[in-house]
């Protein structure tokens, strides 16, 4: 058989076998009614395979593995499963192994975050943004802005970012040599790199934001973030209030997020249940709960905050533990359980709806809606009708709502970009500045972005050909110089610094931290409230 053949059957046979998935749960639960819903299951997927062989045998071009794949991979799979909901998904190869890799939370590679970056002349260069400190990287020298060359020999000219990440990847304690090239250098570099086990930290900053005050970035959920979390809070020690940031926090492990959940909580209350149709109904409760002194926690979330993230800002918000600030989350309140196809291939299934402890269901409506308006199409001005939203209430008595994400106690707005901003952005304006800046000089812990700094900025900006007025820079003259310096500091003194900068600047997170006092106030409520009630009961 042709190794073309041998593919399109096989992406056939992955079809097959994910409708199998369907069949195996109707099984279980069609069993006593009639065999003709098993008979149209059939003639359903006999419809599907005519079609594939007519397509195969009679199109106007010959179907390579590309297009084979296409048709199913892109075509067939995804579009039966987004005429279910928009969460459930097909994982070819690629993104199988990718998704596993997201969830462990590591990978064996040299630890760099690149992307491609339009240079003068037109053409796309592999730049490093960042190498990871502490991985083989960071320790050989590797700068923000070098630029990728080769790899074992091999230009990667005409490489993506994917292609060149994949020739960084291996197995532990092989060696990949790696040439850059770096303004201010006269020749390129050569570094000699053995790869190693790359962490990818779910919590990428934790730090005394104010004095006793700490603060939590968690980017997503993952095999490793209730154990980053707990790091993070012993390492802060006695605390007066915290500020947990989950703003743009997509989600992941249901597991862990009720392991985050347990360490804010209380012994015994439910953190989220999940109901479905196949498999039994489960509460997930607290196993060992917060330990220590409590302290007041603000919650920071916005309109990309969903799912796993929604499930910590719902159960602390129900039981009255955090205030929640922000934007109104996502709304997904879906989850979905991955089943393996074959070796290298899985199939997320939506096969429960989760409750927060209130009893809300958070999942925004995607009726009659196509899958770009659901995720990135959102009426922000409109005012939400809540008069057919169903009503719970919090541990202390407070109206909470169904549907449409979680709604924050203190709204925070989102911060918007104006023209200019954009343009910067679109020119990695501050990313090659920091470049051209440190070819001539060195920055201290204590550099601020004076006038003369920023007089050099003006002049790259120029010599760039990006225009800009000197009022276009003055009204956003603090973003520019957190900016300016936030690039410095990832380059000088690694990742984590630049991150601070742009955290302490943050104007969302300073307001968060004002909102800690209304926390305890509410902790204090709830206090009052369980005491009443207890004094009613005797």
């Amino acid at each position: 058989m042709a190794p073309r053949t041998r593919r399109a059957l096989f992406s056939v046979t992955v079809f097959l076998a994910t409708c199998g998935v369907f069949g195996t749960l109707i099984n279980q639960k069609v069993a006593a009614q009639s065999a003709s819903d098993e008979s149209t299951l059939r003639d359903s997927l006999h419809a599907f395979t005519d079609v594939y062989s007519i397509v195969e045998q009679n199109y106007a071009e010959k179907l390579d593995t590309d297009k084979t794949d296409k048709v199913i991979y892109d075509g067939a799979i995804p579009g039966m499963l987004h005429t279910l909901d928009p969460h459930s998904n097909f994982y070819d190869p690629k993104a199988f192994a990718q998704m596993r890799e997201d969830q462990h939370g590591k990978y064996y590679g040299v630890g760099m975050s690149i992307q491609p970056q339009p240079d003068k002349n037109g053409t796309t260069k592999i730049v490093v943004l960042a190498p990871f400190e502490g991985t083989p990287s960071y320790k050989a020298g590797i700068k923000p802005g070098d630029v990728i060359l080769l790899i074992d020999g091999k230009s990667t000219e005409g490489m993506d970012s994917a292609a060149v990440a994949s020739l960084l990847k291996g197995p532990r304690g092989t060696h990949v040599s790696v040439t850059m090239s770096r303004e201010g250098a006269s020749k390129p570099l050569v570094f000699d790199l053995i790869r190693d086990e790359i962490p990818r930290n779910s919590v990428d900053l934790a730090f005394m934001i104010r004095p006793g005050i700490g603060y939590i970035h968690v980017t997503n959920f993952m095999e490793t973030t209730s154990r980053e979390v707990g790091d993070a809070l012993d390492k802060f020690g006695d605390i007066k209030g915290l500020v947990i940031d989950l703003r743009g926090n997509p989600g992941g492990l249901l597991n862990e997020a009720v392991n985050m959940s347990d360490k804010f909580l209380q012994k015994g209350q439910i953190v989220v249940s999940q109901r479905g149709r196949a498999f039994p109904d489960q509460v997930y409760r607290v196993s060992h709960g917060e330990e220590g002194t409590k302290y007041p926690i603000v919650v920071l979330v916005n309109r990309n905050t969903a799912s796993a993230a929604e499930i910590v800002s719902g159960a602390l918000q129900d039981h009255d533990r955090a205030l929640i600030v922000g934007e109104t989350t996502f709304g997904k309140g879906l989850v979905q359980t991955v089943f393996q196809i074959t070796e290298n291939t899985g199939l997320a299934l939506t096969t429960y709806h989760y409750y927060t402890p209130s009893g809300r269901l958070i999942q925004r409506n995607y009726d009659h809606v196509s899958l770009y308006d659901y995720y990135y199409v959102r009426n922000d001005a409109a005012k939400p009708d809540k008069s057919n939203l169903e009503v719970k209430l919090t541990d202390s008595g407070r109206t909470v709502y169904g549907g449409g994400g979680i709604t924050p106690d203190e709204k925070i707005d989102n911060l918007k970009s104006n023209h200019f901003q954009d343009t910067l952005l679109q020119h990695y304006a501050f990313f090659n500045f920091s470049k051209h800046y440190l070819a001539s000089h060195t920055v201290a812990r204590d550099f601020v972005v004076d006038d003369a700094v920023m007089q050099q900025f003006k002049d790259y900006l120029k010599s760039n050909s990006i225009e800009y007025t000197d009022a276009d820079l003055a009204g956003v003259s603090d973003w520019v110089k957190e900016s300016i310096k936030s690039e410095l500091f990832t380059s000088q003194f690694g990742q984590l610094e630049g991150l601070k900068v742009r955290a302490e600047w943050d104007p969302q997170i300073a307001k968060a931290v004002t909102f800690i006092p209304q926390a305890e106030a509410l902790e204090q409520h709830l206090a009052a409230t369980q005491k009443t009630v207890a004094s009613a009961n005797r």
